[in-house]
């Protein structure tokens, strides 16, 4: 069985954790997380996460709050943390090994960041759940996404989503949308269309990175885009 990505980032929203609730982690999504890295796993591909905390808490809403930007943007850290707890532990009921790594130090519930060691463990076929974001505030999870993947040398980010691609504008609101299914970096921001914030977009593409969206909810998806089928959309220098 031919493998296209040996070493891969994904990259799972916090909201995406919620299901149909408003709130808080779906027991349901965070098992079919589970599964779907199982089958990763299962296939000896290296995997490496970032997730967000948008169900829990984001840094964007603070101000509307009344709570300074720096502050809150530590608290959405703190939210990716709690997030990789729960999918660590989801892992480890299927039997996947996993280490959660900190880019704010929490020793107690896992590891600091240290890139060799990250790496070490994802050639010992555990899985790499990265959490805290970059450790600094003013940056999203999808700059946490782009840097750790270029740091460890994934072959791709796989950027999981609800959509099941990149369109030409909003598939929910417009019914016109085309879909993509493949697109250049320079098409993107040509087109303004928003497939990661700009930080780690230019990152991606400044180390010829190339980014696969797809909709995560559907079931051998991912297994599917690591085994080379067209599925969701390749962004690519």
């Amino acid at each position: 069985m031919a493998i296209k990505y040996k070493r891969i980032l994904l990259k799972l929203s916090g909201e995406s954790l919620m299901g149909d609730q408003g709130f808080g982690i779906s027991p349901e999504m965070l098992q079919h997380y589970a599964d779907q890295i199982k089958q990763l796993i299962d296939l000896k591909v290296e995997v490496a996460i970032v997730i967000g905390g948008g169900n829990i808490f984001r840094g964007l809403q603070a101000k509307s709050s009344g709570i300074e930007r720096v502050q809150g943007d530590y608290m959405g850290m703190l939210a990716t943390v709690i997030n990789g707890m729960a999918l660590q532990s989801a892992l480890e009921g299927q039997g996947v090994y996993t280490r959660l790594i900190s880019a704010i130090e929490m020793k107690q519930i896992a590891e600091p960041y240290i890139r060799r060691r990250a790496i070490r463990h994802l050639e010992k076929g555990r899985v790499v759940i990265f959490s805290a974001g970059t450790g600094s505030p003013y940056f999203t999870t999808d700059s946490a996404a782009a840097l750790r993947a270029n740091e460890i040398s994934a072959d791709v980010i796989l950027k999981g989503t609800r959509v099941d691609g990149v369109y030409s504008a909003d598939p929910e609101k417009d019914p016109n949308a085309i879909k993509f299914d493949t697109i250049t970096f320079s098409k993107v921001i040509s087109l303004g269309l928003n497939v990661m914030d700009m930080t780690a977009f230019t990152l991606c593409k400044e180390n010829d990175l190339p980014i696969v969206v797809f909709d995560i909810n559907v079931k051998n998806n991912l297994m599917g885009i690591v085994q080379g089928e067209r599925i969701g959309t390749l962004v690519e220098v």
